[in-house]
């Protein structure tokens, strides 16, 4: 199906199947910016506008509507049916592991890695294998838990959603899961990176459903993906 370029912003026709792109605020939206532009998708001018409080915006593609929310919400709009299409670093993806959702194209921006670290002066923090249990500070239960359980070791999950780097040195926990992108944090609270547990990018990812029911449209807009991806 063809979907034409459209400038200026044009109203949705009557009876057009509505679409919506989730996409992550923060780094990786800043990061995927050239790619939309190479796809020909232009969201509405606020949409820059981080002092904006609206969350959903016009794009010019009639029937195509962008939102912007916190990136550990993609998966979980797209998995339940709020958004048909989004963008999501692969970590999001490791934890929620939702079937509803298919990610066939990596957009090979917002590279990371999912890392256990530890102090440097703690050497048992580096052969976890050796103990039977351990405290872990992460907002990854589940890799953390999968990652540990694979060595024999039961993780003990201290669940936060920033400032990972603090526990070891406040007696939170022995060790953190987090995402290491330079490793300068770590270092500067007295941390080192003991194991990479995955490399992340960011993933286009589908609602499965959505992709059975429209086919065509959703279909059209991954080739305008991939085509942006090899520009």
């Amino acid at each position: 199906m063809d979907l034409p370029i459209t400038s200026p912003f044009l109203p949705r026709p009557a009876g057009a199947t509505d679409l919506i792109l989730a996409l992550p605020k923060g780094r990786i939206l800043k990061e995927v910016q050239p790619l939309l532009a190479r796809a020909g998708l232009v969201p509405g001018s606020d949409f820059h506008d981080e002092d904006s409080r609206h969350l959903r915006f016009p794009t010019n593609h009639p029937g195509m509507d962008v939102v912007r929310v916190r990136p550990f919400d993609v998966a979980t709009f797209v998995a339940h049916g709020g958004a048909q299409i989004g963008i999501c670093g692969a970590d999001v993806l490791m934890e929620f592991d939702y079937p509803e959702i298919y990610a066939p194209l990596d957009l090979g921006v917002g590279r990371c890695r999912v890392s256990v670290a530890g102090p440097a002066d703690d050497p048992l923090a580096e052969e976890v294998s050796r103990l039977s249990r351990i405290t872990v500070a992460t907002k990854y239960p589940g890799i953390a838990r999968r990652h540990f359980a694979a060595r024999g070791v039961q993780a003990e999950i201290v669940h936060l959603n920033g400032a990972m780097e603090l526990a070891p040195s406040l007696g939170l926990a022995r060790v953190i899961v987090d995402l290491v992108q330079t490793g300068s944090t770590l270092r500067a609270n007295g941390l080192v990176e003991r194991e990479v547990i995955a490399g992340v990018t960011s993933r286009l990812i589908v609602n499965r459903t959505a992709l059975k029911t429209e086919p065509e449209l959703i279909g059209a807009w991954l080739a305008r993906f991939r085509e942006a991806l090899s520009a």
